[in-house]
């Protein structure tokens, strides 16, 4: 039984594995390159939503990158580049991108889907303080019903995988009644139902004080470059060049995850995708979520530490190195594509710009589970999807390394595969 876990990432996903095995009697360490949340993690839109998890490769998608070529502000970015691993990454995910592979895939996301709420419920009954909020409304909104129908024949292939989606036709005027910060410019949306959404870095923050309040270590500007299986141990190198063994290892670093389980015979490439956030005030902010989807650009009501009421506001999809600097073209474009639809918010007056790397997976599935080394574990890979699925990783990964047994709902996460 492996009793001292080393925990490689002090992001969401991370953070409650270490969690977890807490809960089944584990000691844990968790190593950051940062400090807790710095990465992805910490400017995500914060969505919990179930009913639109769903996989990255899609033929939207690929179609939008193929556009990107030529438009650098595309909502999904993929600048000309001569890198053979880009470009690895980039073909087999265009092949991935078809209706067939992503249904598939979906299908493989349906369980997920089913548990997560309830995995956020283990954390915050277990002592986590900080909330999930009902997302009410949720509005997906559209300038014209034409746009629309994208949108509703997405969620008609959701269903088909098995996934519940429960949805109401709006239009204009009526999104106006339940929502009066979207514009006249709106002609039509979406309401989706039983949604929630949290602050990531309040959350990320409250779930590593709890870790730490039960007795675990969390270490920041603790950089892992280097894990050694040791036959009987696990040793983690970091660039300080101090070694800290344990007895089992979880890779939870995010992008950065294949230099350190390629050597235990993971091959699924892991590419950051970044993402953009800010955040604004405003005369009047939205009670909920706000989805563009036309623009992909994901607005949420945030409550800052100082108790300012603010909306966070993130988009893009831009495949380049995860230490790129920010460009701030990026935040111009998201800026340009959702200022004509919303009425009372400041969007000029912005904070927080923000870049992180969701790290994604070519075929769209995660990365969770053990490696060829008995003692190694990945957790990674989620793309848009580490806040949202992250507890219930960590619950399923925490049963694989008590058990030795993982769960058929992680088979297609194979990291091995």
């Amino acid at each position: 039984m492996h009793r001292h876990i080393g925990i490689v990432g002090a992001g969401m996903i991370g953070l409650s594995t270490a969690w977890f095995l807490q809960e089944r009697g584990f000691d844990v360490t968790v190593l950051e390159r940062a400090h807790p949340g710095a990465g992805a993690s910490w400017g995500n839109a914060g969505w919990l939503t179930p009913e639109l998890t769903t996989p990255l490769p899609h033929p939207s998608v690929l179609a939008y990158g193929v556009r990107a070529l030529l438009r650098p502000t595309s909502p999904v970015y993929v600048p000309p580049t001569a890198d053979p691993r880009l470009v690895r990454f980039l073909t087999s995910f265009a092949r991935h991108s078809t209706h067939r592979r992503w249904a598939r895939a979906m299908r493989d996301y349906v369980p997920m889907n089913s548990m997560a709420l309830d995995a956020f419920d283990d954390l915050t009954d277990g002592g986590v303080d900080s909330p999930t909020v009902d997302a009410d409304p949720f509005l997906v909104c559209f300038r014209t019903v034409r746009e629309r129908y994208a949108m509703l024949a997405e969620l008609d292939e959701i269903r088909a995988a098995g996934q519940e989606v429960k949805a109401d036709a709006l239009d204009g005027d009526e999104v106006r009644q339940v929502e009066g910060t979207v514009s006249d410019e709106v002609g039509a949306a979406l309401r989706i139902h039983g949604q929630r959404y949290l602050n990531p870095p309040a959350f990320v923050k409250a779930l590593a004080d709890a870790v730490q309040e039960r007795g675990g270590a969390v270490v920041p500007e603790a950089d892992v470059r280097r894990v050694l299986d040791l036959d009987d141990r696990v040793a983690l190198h970091t660039t300080d060049g101090r070694e800290r063994t344990f007895d089992a290892v979880v890779v939870a670093n995010g992008a950065w995850m294949n230099r350190l389980v390629r050597p235990f015979g993971v091959r699924r490439l892991v590419q950051a995708g970044r993402g953009y956030s800010f955040s604004v005030t405003g005369d009047r902010l939205p009670a909920g979520p706000v989805y563009f989807p036309t623009q992909r650009v994901a607005c949420t009501p945030i409550t800052s530490p100082a108790g300012e009421r603010r909306l966070r506001v993130a988009g893009m999809m831009e495949f380049r190195s995860p230490e790129a600097p920010l460009d701030h073209r990026r935040v111009d474009s998201i800026v340009e594509a959702v200022r004509p639809l919303f009425s009372g918010v400041d969007l000029d007056n912005r904070v927080d710009e923000w870049v992180g790397s969701r790290p994604c997976t070519p075929d769209g599935l995660p990365l969770i589970g053990r490696t060829r080394s008995p003692r190694v574990f990945a957790a990674g890979g989620h793309g848009m999807w580490g806040i949202a699925w992250g507890p219930l990783t960590g619950r399923l990964l925490t049963e694989q390394i008590a058990t030795g047994q993982a769960s058929p709902t992680l088979r297609p996460f194979d990291p091995l595969r």
